[in-house]
């Protein structure tokens, strides 16, 4: 119920507020003179690989707004007030890097061209409000892995400083998360928990298929795209872990096993092109011990033999 006198206790939401509220900055702030040092081709790479990002600083204020009614009616008023510097923080990244297209000369990536986005987009928006942040905390973590490159390779170079700004914000992003998803844990229940690890699943393979079709982009600035999204899910372990979503230590170097049903999508596209030519393979969904590349279904689940199938 909406409170018309709530409780604004000290606690460290309101903190991480009033560090928002201090923290603003906007496009003007930034110096868009400072050198890009990108050619064409680099500077269209760039458009490519940021374009997930991009949406999904859209994603996040669009969806924070949905959610702060969901916090007002749950009492939840320092949460309230945070989440108002959250979307501030959003809308300043969402302006920033817009001009910045602008700046590079380049577009985003079509969603057509690249439908994952839109699935990714559409998840975050499905469950309540507890779902929405564990949703954010990994996008965010995906997003502190991809602005730290750039923030550390080109410091005094247009992305890279702008990339610094954003990780402030982004670090109190991820301290909410963390304060929220630790203290909703114990309420809930085991299969409510199985859900938040089935979402984290589905996310981390849709970030999968993206990378899967940027990776040549990424190769051209420098970096290897599955390499950033292995930190990515070595980040999310640890997180789930902390919060008390899973209980296990995360396992050496932080990798999640795949699970049964999630199917690399690249390689699934790749046996479909070559039914036409071949006849019909076997599909990896039902593909057990006899794939011929190892005789253990347990290692079959793993993302080393997954790719060395779809080759």
């Amino acid at each position: 119920m909406l409170r018309l006198f709530p409780d604004l206790s000290d606690d460290l939401l309101k903190r991480l507020y009033h560090k928002g509220a201090h923290a603003h900055w906007t496009s003007e702030d930034i110096d868009w003179d400072a050198p890009v040092s990108l050619d064409d081709r680099g500077g269209l790479a760039l458009a490519r690989v940021l374009s997930p990002v991009y949406l999904g600083e859209q994603s996040a204020m669009i969806g924070a707004a949905n959610v702060l009614p969901q916090l007002a009616m749950a009492g939840e008023s320092t949460a309230q007030l945070y989440l108002t510097t959250f979307i501030g923080d959003e809308a300043r990244h969402f302006e920033v890097l817009t001009r910045l297209y602008h700046r590079l000369g380049h577009e985003p990536v079509s969603i057509r061209a690249l439908p994952a986005m839109l699935r990714y987009h559409h998840r975050l928006r499905q469950g309540d409000r507890i779902d929405w942040v564990w949703g954010i905390l990994i996008s965010d973590l995906f997003a502190k892995n991809f602005y730290q490159m750039f923030a550390h390779e080109q410091q005094n170079q247009l992305f890279g400083t702008m990339s610094q700004r954003i990780l402030v914000d982004e670090s109190r992003h991820q301290a909410f998360c963390d304060h929220y998803l630790t203290q909703a844990m114990p309420h809930l229940g085991p299969e409510r928990r199985k859900a938040l690890r089935t979402m984290r699943d589905e996310l981390l393979d849709i970030m999968e298929d993206m990378q899967t079709v940027l990776g040549e982009d990424a190769e051209v600035l420098g970096f290897h795209g599955q390499d950033m999204l292995d930190r990515v899910m070595a980040d999310v372990a640890a997180h789930a872990h902390r919060i008390g979503l899973d209980d296990d230590p995360p396992p050496s170097g932080g990798r999640r096993r795949p699970p049964r049903e999630a199917v690399d999508l690249a390689a699934r596209r790749r046996l479909k092109a070559q039914e036409g030519a071949q006849g019909p393979l076997q599909s990896l969904e039902t593909q057990e011990c006899d794939c011929g590349v190892c005789p253990i279904a347990a290692i079959c689940q793993s993302r080393i033999v997954r790719r060395a199938v779809a080759r």
